[in-house]
């Protein structure tokens, strides 16, 4: 999976999200500091389509309304504001019509500015985007890919909000825990992520274990120019990249893990290969 998967761009022009501080928003008239920030929103560089063709499949998104602007448009946001969610989802639906094997989690987690009219709005496009490739909330240990191919299903879409309840498509987030470890100290991130998946439940959901460092205040005014990547991200990712390769996948184990600029290793490719490990056990048990 990658964290704040829409990153890749965000317009400097737009008006700072509602999901920042107004110190922030006042900062942002100046129009250098949006140049920064931009520095700091950005995880990801590459888009959806080169995402999933690098083996990407599980999507971490945060939406919000434009304030001010007419009409009922939802659009990625960090920060900044990024592409229309609609744009994104024709994108991921493309390729998904291009490969009718693969499956996608998308992670509907942060609402901002956004009424209930808003959220129908949303869960239309989401619905219009895929159609029948939505899976249904089920079970969680009844959806293995055979499951999804037999109904022909691509999509589980997870949304964290109440209206969830209305539709039979749409998982309820808590089905998705995704602890945040929010530090800046790789060696505290990787212990938060043993324990995490220690204390993991065994049955009935899903799992992210979010491998990536998140800036403080302090972080981003000492490295201002240098931005998110060049500061936290290129020299801890061997560390964390190390931590996936120990890890197991199962019940007990990894399930879904996260990572900023997932194509600066071989982020991707390490987690797929784990799943040999659940081959071999198959193998030995028979």
């Amino acid at each position: 999976g990658s964290h704040d998967s829409f990153s890749y761009w965000v317009d400097e022009k737009s008006p700072v999200g509602p999901d920042q501080a107004t110190a922030i928003k006042r900062l942002a008239r100046i129009s250098l500091v949006k140049k920064i920030m931009k520095k700091w929103s950005v995880t990801q560089n590459l888009t959806f389509k080169e995402q999933l063709e690098s083996g990407i499949r599980y999507f971490d998104l945060r939406v919000s309304s434009k304030p001010g602007e007419i009409g009922q448009e939802i659009y990625f946001i960090h920060g900044l504001f990024g592409i229309k969610v609609w744009d994104g989802l024709e994108e991921i639906n493309t390729f998904l019509e291009q490969h009718p094997k693969e499956v996608i989690f998308l992670d509907f987690n942060h609402f901002y500015a956004m009424d209930d009219n808003h959220h129908y709005f949303l869960i239309n496009r989401i619905r219009s985007a895929f159609g029948s490739k939505l899976c249904s909330v089920e079970c969680v240990e009844y959806v293995t890919l055979q499951y999804m191919w037999e109904k022909k299903y691509q999509v589980l879409i997870f949304y964290h909000y109440p209206l969830y309840q209305e539709y039979p498509f749409l998982w309820p987030g808590n089905k998705m825990p995704a602890p945040w470890a929010n530090t800046t100290n790789v060696h505290k991130l990787l212990q938060f992520l043993e324990t995490t998946l220690e204390e993991r439940s065994r049955y009935g959901t899903f799992h992210v274990s979010q491998a990536i460092l998140t800036p403080r205040v302090r972080t981003i005014a000492r490295n201002l120019i240098r931005g998110l990547k060049n500061t936290l991200v290129h020299r801890n990712l061997p560390m964390i990249l190390n931590w996936v390769k120990a890890q197991k996948p199962g019940v007990k184990g990894v399930n879904i893990i996260t990572s900023d600029f997932v194509e600066l290793v071989d982020f991707a490719a390490t987690v797929i290969a784990l799943n040999d490990l659940l081959l071999e056990e198959d193998e030995s048990a028979t």
